[in-house]
C-alpha cells in the first residue's frame, strides 16, 4: 500500500520517491521507500520496488498530484475591510481579500483572487483566473494577462533606475511607462519589474521567474524564458524566447541575447549573446572556452613551481659557468 510521496532521503515504508540524478543513488541504496520512480535504463539493485517510467521527476510531480493537501479556497466577493475605488470594473466570482486597495478606474478579470494587502494601481487591468498572492503590488496602468501567477512581495510598476548627472546631483527621468505581463506568466515571491521610462517593460507568454529576481526598465523577455533566483536584468536588454539565466546572473544593460541560449549560475553577460549558445563565466564566453580557462587557472600553480625550477637550474647554470672563467 502506498499512501504517500517523499523525497529520497526522508521516505518511509508506504512512500514512493524519484530517482532523477546520478549523485543520489547511494541514497536511493539506503532509502526506507516502499517504491521509487527510476529512468527506464535503471539496472542497480535498490531495496525499493522499481517503477521504471520515461521521465521520473515527471511521473512524481502526477503522483503528487493525488497525495497532495486539498488546494486553498478563496470563496468569490470582496472582504469588508477591503478599498475599492471609483469606476472600478470588477468581473465576475473575484475574490478580493482583506485590507486590498483597488485604486480608481482599475479592472480585474473573473475569477481572479487578489491576495491579502495587496494593491491594484489606477488604471491598472488585470485579466481572468489570475492568483495574487499576498501583498502583490501591481503600479498604475500596468497590464496583466490571463492565468498570471503572482507570489508574495512582487512588485510590477515600480519606477525605472533613471537619472542624469546635473550640476553635482542626480536628477530624476520620469518614468511614464508601464510593465505588461503576458498570459500563464509566474512570478516569484519579492521581485521588482520596473515601468518603462516609456513604452512597456515586456514579460511575455509563458515566462516563470523565481524569487528575488530584478527586471530593469524597458526590458523585453521572450516567451517561455527562465530566470532563476537572484537574476538582474539591466535596462532595455532584449531575451529572446526560451532563454535560460540561471541563479545570480548578471545582465548588462541595451544588448540581446538569442533564442533558446542558456547562461550559467553566477554568470556576468556584458555583450549580446548568440542564440541557442550555452555561456558561462564573467564575463560570460561559451561554456567550452569558460571550462578551458578554468582548467588553465586550475594548472597555474603547477606551471609556476616548473618556472622556478627552472630559474633555479638556469642560475645554477650561470654560477657554474662564472666560476669556469
Amino acid at each position: 500500500m502506498i499512501h504517500g510521496v517523499a523525497a529520497i532521503s526522508e521516505a518511509g515504508e508506504g512512500d514512493v520517491t524519484f530517482f532523477g540524478n546520478a549523485k543520489y543513488l547511494a541514497a536511493l541504496k539506503k532509502s526506507q521507500a516502499t517504491a521509487a520512480l527510476v529512468p527506464m535504463d535503471f539496472s542497480e539493485a535498490i531495496p525499493s520496488v522499481a517503477i521504471r517510467v520515461a521521465n521520473p521527476s515527471l511521473a512524481f510531480a502526477q503522483l503528487i498530484e493525488r497525495f497532495k493537501p486539498a488546494p486553498v479556497r478563496f470563496s468569490p466577493g470582496v472582504h469588508p475591510t477591503a478599498v475599492i475605488g471609483r469606476d472600478v470594473v470588477l468581473g465576475s466570482e473575484v475574490s478580493i481579500q482583506p485590507y486590498v486597495v483597488i485604486e480608481d478606474g482599475a479592472k480585474i478579470g473573473d475569477r481572479t483572487v487578489v491576495g491579502a494587502h495587496g494593491y491594484v494601481g489606477h488604471g491598472a487591468v488585470v485579466g481572468d483566473d489570475c492568483h495574487f498572492h499576498a501583498r502583490v503590488t501591481i503600479g498604475a496602468r500596468c497590464v496583466v494577462g490571463q492565468r498570471v501567477i503572482i507570489h508574495s512581495g512582487a512588485v510590477l510598476g515600480s519606477d525605472g533606475f533613471g537619472f542624469e548627472f546635473v550640476q553635482g546631483r542626480h536628477v530624476k527621468i520620469p518614468q511614464i511607462g508601464i510593465v505588461q505581463v503576458d498570459n500563464e506568466v509566474e512570478i516569484g515571491a519579492n521581485c521588482t519589474i520596473d515601468r518603462a521610462r516609456f513604452g512597456r517593460t515586456w514579460i511575455q507568454e509563458g515566462v516563470k521567474i523565481d524569487n528575488l529576481v530584478q527586471v530593469a526598465h524597458n526590458v523585453v523577455i521572450g516567451k517561455h524564458c527562465i530566470l532563476v533566483a537572484q537574476v538582474g536584468v539591466s535596462g532595455s536588454t532584449k531575451l529572446g524566447n526560451y532563454v535560460t539565466l540561471a541563479g545570480q546572473v548578471g545582465v548588462v544593460g541595451h544588448i540581446e541575447i538569442g533564442d533558446q541560449a542558456i547562461v550559467g549560475a553566477q554568470s556576468g553577460v556584458s555583450k549580446s549573446l548568440a542564440a541557442k549558445g550555452t555561456y558561462m563565466g564573467s564575463p560570460a564566453v561559451p561554456a567550452k572556452e569558460w571550462r578551458e580557462q578554468v582548467s588553465q587557472i586550475h594548472r597555474l600553480e603547477r606551471l609556476v613551481a616548473r618556472l622556478r625550477k627552472i630559474e633555479q637550474l638556469l642560475g645554477s647554470q650561470e654560477k657554474s659557468s662564472q666560476g669556469g672563467l
